[in-house]
């Protein structure tokens, strides 16, 4: 029966935005591996590094957090968390650091493999875990590392002094990578990325958006797969087709009554916090199951920076979700969860990363009653398994969906 299933499955159209998403993050890997096969110099890059650099120079860099979400949700996590707790490693550290730290030594596993480094890019706009997580594999594989130092913003607004340190830093970093590859700049073709960078981000907002429409036509969750192009390749022009495509596929599922979320939409839901990748489909599941669809995340969003200048583009690896004040981090949430008539909203309460789960509490709290929505959290990781249990997910999750039938109900 399954052989007769597989026969018959359609081939996937190659027009489709699901299938050129899925080939460029393929040919991603593809690309970095070839250059280093070439001989080039490549390097190991934090997800909201400055991409225009490394575009600019057409040096090539694979992203450790996107191949750690690829091995979770794969079922490796936990074998290699393992492996990096058994070199001295503490089950206390982000799980996608572990999950590096094994892979710099493992060099080639079944889930997903990438070319060694011969630097490591790092950028402190996430976490000051990132600082030393990338330090270590600079010293363990002797190579060098290029930080741009962005700290967390204790002001509502981004200061010209920040943009001033930060600017410094951004010049600095091209000089160095510019040693390192020995290619050189091109103020042209820097432009040319922060075009395309902007046109892939308008395409990619956008389609973010279309989950304000009743019902959303789209699963919410297919966000959090789509978004890996935002993260590694905003600077193409292949990126910026494929969010268009996904654009206009919204855009017909709205004139057309359709939607990728299969099942009734019973409950829309805002969604706090990284996904939790080695049970994505049982968290998944869960929501679908109860009728709920994910039509709001901060998380999603966070990988589209539209800017106009050069000041405009520092200005947004400033204000990425991680490196703002509680009010500010608030406020956007609060902005999206009433943009698109979020009913509740479903905190993951991530042990890995402390830096957000450990203000959510309070902003949480805040959300809810600003935007008078109910709010549930279950405990997770990112990417090691062992920190989820499925009983007490289901059970905040019926909780959360009493919640909002009382609501709707006047009580």
């Amino acid at each position: 029966m399954a052989e007769e299933v597989k026969k018959t499955r359609p081939a996937p159209d190659p027009n489709s935005a699901a299938y050129k998403l899925n080939q460029i993050v393929a040919r991603h890997y593809k690309e970095v591996a070839e250059a280093k096969a070439r001989g080039e110099k490549i390097g190991w890059c934090a997800s909201n590094f400055p991409q225009e650099i490394f575009q600019t120079l057409g040096v090539k860099v694979c992203y450790p957090e996107n191949q750690a979400a690829a091995i979770a949700a794969r079922g490796g996590g936990e074998r290699m968390c393992s492996e990096s707790e058994m070199e001295g490693y503490s089950n206390d550290i982000c799980a996608y650091a572990r999950i590096s730290l094994a892979y710099m030594k493992d060099k080639e596993i079944p889930e997903q493999n990438m070319p060694q480094p011969d630097f490591v890019l790092c950028c402190n706009n996430i976490c000051n875990c990132m600082i030393k997580w990338y330090e270590n594999i600079a010293k363990e594989l002797n190579i060098p590392m290029i930080l741009i130092d962005i700290p967390f913003n204790p002001d509502y607004e981004v200061s010209q002094e920040q943009i001033d340190y930060v600017s410094g830093q951004f010049r600095a970093a091209i000089k160095q990578l510019e040693e390192i590859t020995g290619k050189k700049w091109d103020e042209e073709r820097f432009k040319e990325v922060c075009a395309i960078s902007n046109r892939t981000s308008r395409a990619w907002l956008e389609a973010t958006s279309y989950t304000k429409y009743d019902p959303s036509p789209l699963n919410g969750f297919d966000l959090l797969n789509h978004m890996a192009v935002a993260v590694c390749a905003r600077g193409t022009v292949e990126a910026a087709e494929a969010f268009e495509t996904l654009l206009k596929e919204y855009k017909q599922a709205v004139k057309d009554g359709t939607s990728t979320y299969r099942g009734e939409q019973k409950y829309r839901i805002m969604f706090e916090g990284i996904a939790c990748w080695p049970h994505l489909r049982v968290t998944s599941r869960g929501l679908r199951d109860r009728g709920m669809n994910m039509v709001a995340t901060i998380y999603a969003d966070a990988f589209g920076l539209l800017y106009d200048d050069f000041e405009g583009m520092i200005r947004c690896y400033c204000s990425v979700p991680n490196a703002v004040n509680l009010e500010k981090a608030r406020d956007n949430r609060v902005d999206i969860a009433k943009r698109t008539n979020a009913e509740g909203l479903l905190v993951h309460t991530n042990r890995s990363c402390k830096l957000w789960s450990g203000f959510m509490y309070e902003m949480s709290k805040q959300i809810g009653e600003k935007c008078n929505i109910p709010v549930v959290s279950f405990d997770g990781d990112q990417a090691d398994p062992r920190n989820f249990s499925e009983a007490q997910y289901n059970t905040r999750l019926d909780g959360l969906m009493e919640t909002m039938d009382a609501q709707k109900g006047g009580n």
